[in-house]
């Protein structure tokens, strides 16, 4: 039976070991943890030292791209040293994929930089996995990759959640591009669901109004998105909902990026703000551990 070493980057100790829980399927199924050591050197550059033995092993490296540009070297150094050590195949766990944004040149003389650092990570690693990755005319993440990438996604775990800890929700989808999550959603938490409409009145303002508000009297509004960065759609969306009559929203995301003060300036609006664990944070309630290791057994 081939060895199985799973290494953790040390931003998602605390994921691997919800993965490798005692009493967990990937432990039955003959998952170990890797011993890895990382560091920087004073000049800034990146070590890393395996203080495991990988010959023959499959390995899976676990590694959230949030802010990734500190992680990538880091990456790249430790997949090309289990592969000098011999291991047998190398994959990545990224929760949350970086880089996918930039998918197509807007204005010359930019780079696809999605494609590019796809290109990168093919070079190096055997697979992927991610969840929820930010796609927009990039339907199937390997028409870029070249190396098998599975995108898994957390719409049933976030509907669990709101399940278990919101009476009488109703998902609501901030843009028409939500449409089809807000729906999926709300479906797994047998609720109502609507999507907002916007309208432009001018170059710099939109009028944004819920379908059928006097329908949702009384319904606590959950507003649904991938990611969460600024934050001030959702402020926006907030106040709104709030002028129409219903009661401050619960505000949901796969991934809380959360550019610097986001999440503070959220709650400082009275907002309550719920992720998911693919990037640790304080707002992290929702565990996607289970998911992620449903889909490594089947790597």
């Amino acid at each position: 039976m081939t060895t199985k070493l799973l290494f953790s980057f040390p931003e998602q100790v605390g994921f691997a070991n919800q993965l490798l829980s005692a009493d967990g399927p990937l432990v039955s199924a003959g998952w170990q943890r890797g011993d890895l050591e990382m560091r920087r050197f004073p000049d800034g550059e990146s070590y890393v030292r395996i203080d495991s033995d990988v010959r023959q092993c499959d390995v899976a490296i676990l590694c959230q791209l949030h802010r990734p540009d500190s992680k990538l070297m880091p990456l790249l150094l430790l997949a090309d040293t289990l592969r000098d050590l011999g291991a047998r195949r190398i994959g990545l766990i990224a929760p949350y994929l970086a880089y996918m944004r930039q998918d197509t040149r807007f204005k010359a003389g930019e780079g696809v930089t999605s494609h590019y650092v796809a290109r990168l990570l093919s070079e190096h690693l055997d697979w992927l996995l991610t969840v929820d990755p930010h796609l927009h005319r990039i339907s199937d993440l390997e028409q870029i990759y070249s190396m098998p990438a599975r995108s898994l996604t957390a719409v049933a775990p976030m509907a669990n959640w709101i399940k278990a800890n919101i009476k009488q929700p109703l998902v609501i989808g901030p843009d028409s591009e939500s449409e089809q999550w807000a729906a999926n959603v709300a479906k797994l938490a047998d609720c109502p669901w609507e999507v907002l409409q916007k309208t432009r009145l001018g170059d710099r303002e939109v009028s944004v109004s819920l379908p059928h508000v006097d329908r949702y009297r009384g319904y606590t509004p959950v507003l649904v998105d991938d990611i969460i960065s600024t934050g001030k759609t959702m402020i926006q969306t907030a106040e709104r909902l709030q002028a129409a009559g219903l009661c401050a929203p619960v505000c949901i995301a796969v991934h809380g990026v959360f550019a610097e003060g986001a999440l503070a300036d959220m709650q400082q609006h009275g907002l309550q703000v719920i992720t998911s664990n693919s990037i640790a944070g304080a707002s992290n309630r929702i565990d996607l551990a289970p998911l992620v290791s449903e889909a490594l057994l089947q790597v």
